[in-house]
């Protein structure tokens, strides 16, 4: 294909160069917005006088006919063709003459690219935000099975206090929210349309940008015609979201990984998301909780190298911005698979609930709830703490637990103790008495749930679920 920029060169571009140069294996799956941009675009311009409607008309049933063919598979994009908006405008002459040549009046490859970047995103992270609402069902679902089961809680790795397994699932709930809210902020900002803008200075044609901006769902047409060629920030914006949202998935995958280790065993994998060994038959190991850990790292490369391109270039557009689709496009690709992986994995895991209350029974996870006891009868909080850090010693030294210690024992150290600070340690009292909002208590976690189930209200009521 001749190119369409062909008139200045002297000699025909290197092939190395010109493979070097080429964005058609990167850019094609943006046919669908390109072909749409050209349609808005063709009838603003028939509207403002600049095409007849003739013309208007031709152009847009030929890039109907072209989109049908795509579709279909009746036509293929030619990989050597310099990128999609080359392509199909090349296509569109072919088809319908010299008419197809009137299309780039009033339009630069710069603005063009640039429209369907946006619109392309903002598909895709519509996308992505309803697979967010799936994970949420699923971690709701299994939040209101297991509303009563009781695990540690941990900080720095060691047992803390006790908790419900629904609050842990919940505050992984509460970072998918942020989540949402974060895309929603970046559709916002990038729902200004660059068409129009042209190469970097706008046009002497009378176009009406409101119109095509209106007509490929924007808010409005983007304000300085420099920024609109060269603003890649929602591009970054993206990137650092869909970088969060990794975070959250590969923090979540490393607890799901260790709560299926025979060390915790809090939880079993179902078959369909979990690999063998070649060598060790034994094995069952959650090879998808690890992938999606290790790919978090890959997206995260995708924002540093997308901020690293853009840090030094001057305005307005250059070349080097080519590069911004290989790393959203990947970037996208990469945690919609996560996502699609993820979420049927947590749907499907089973909660080994005795095991996870042997667990909470085993390391003096009460103690804050007994200092509470004595603070509550009169002791200064500091000096409970300590009197109940010298009790788990004791407990250590001598193989106890502090419900099986005697309350002779009790006695002995503070009279403020009696015999109804055993209900008082008693796990199932330690998570019911937290009552403050957010906390652990039932009706915390209960209106936890029900925030969440506002926002994923076609998530599948829980069933009930043995051990």
């Amino acid at each position: 294909m001749q190119k369409l920029w062909a008139g200045r060169a002297g000699k025909e571009l290197d092939q190395i160069a010109d493979d070097f140069n080429s964005s058609i294996a990167t850019d094609s799956r943006m046919f669908r917005q390109d072909i749409q941009g050209s349609l808005a675009h063709a009838a603003m311009l028939a509207a403002q006088g600049i095409l007849s409607q003739a013309d208007a008309d031709a152009i847009a049933a030929g890039l109907g006919q072209i989109a049908e063919d795509l579709e279909s598979g009746a036509l293929k994009i030619d990989p050597a063709a310099e990128d999609i908006h080359m392509f199909i405008e090349q296509v569109l002459t072919q088809r319908i003459g010299d008419v197809g040549k009137r299309l780039h009046t009033a339009r630069s490859r710069n603005d063009q690219v640039a429209v369907d970047l946006r619109m392309y995103l903002k598909s895709e992270v519509g996308h992505i935000q309803g697979l967010i609402r799936d994970l949420l069902g699923a971690i709701v679902h299994q939040a209101e099975k297991h509303v009563d089961t009781i695990l540690p809680g941990y900080t720095h790795l060691q047992r803390a206090q006790p908790i419900r397994f629904a609050h842990h699932l919940l505050a992984y709930a509460m970072m998918f929210v942020r989540d949402l809210s974060r895309l929603d902020d970046a559709l916002r900002r990038m729902s200004e349309s660059p068409l129009g803008a042209c190469a970097l200075a706008g046009t002497t044609y009378p176009t009406d940008r409101a119109m095509t901006a209106a007509a490929l769902g924007f808010d409005r047409p983007c304000r300085n015609s420099m920024d609109a060629v060269s603003d890649r920030d929602f591009c970054v914006e993206i990137l650092s979201a869909l970088s969060l949202i990794m975070m959250h998935l590969s923090r979540f995958s490393e607890e799901i990984i260790l709560w299926s280790s025979w060390e915790f065993g809090f939880v079993e994998l179902d078959d369909a998301y979990t690999t063998g060994s070649s060598i060790m038959p034994q094995k069952k190991n959650s090879d998808m909780a690890e992938l999606v850990r290790g790919k978090t790292g890959r997206v995260y490369g995708h924002l540093m190298g997308t901020l690293t391109m853009l840090k030094g270039l001057p305005l307005a557009y250059n070349k080097d911005m080519q590069e911004d689709k290989d790393a959203i496009f990947d970037a996208l690709d990469t945690v919609t698979m996560c996502l699609q992986v993820f979420t049927p994995m947590l749907a499907t895991m089973r909660v080994k609930k005795e095991r996870m209350y042997r667990a909470a029974q085993e390391g003096f996870i009460n103690a804050t709830d007994l200092a509470d006891y004595l603070t509550r009868k009169g002791m200064p909080f500091r000096s409970a703490y300590q009197l109940v850090g010298s009790l788990v010693a004791e407990c250590i030294r001598t193989g106890q637990v502090l419900e099986t210690l005697p309350l002779s024992r009790y006695q002995s150290l503070s009279p403020l103790f009696e015999a109804d600070l055993y209900e008082a340690i008693d796990l199932k009292t330690c998570v019911e008495c937290r009552t403050s909002e957010g906390g652990t208590g039932k009706d915390s976690v209960l209106s936890q749930i029900q925030y969440i189930r506002t926002l994923c209200p076609d998530a599948a009521p829980a069933d009930e679920e043995g051990e």
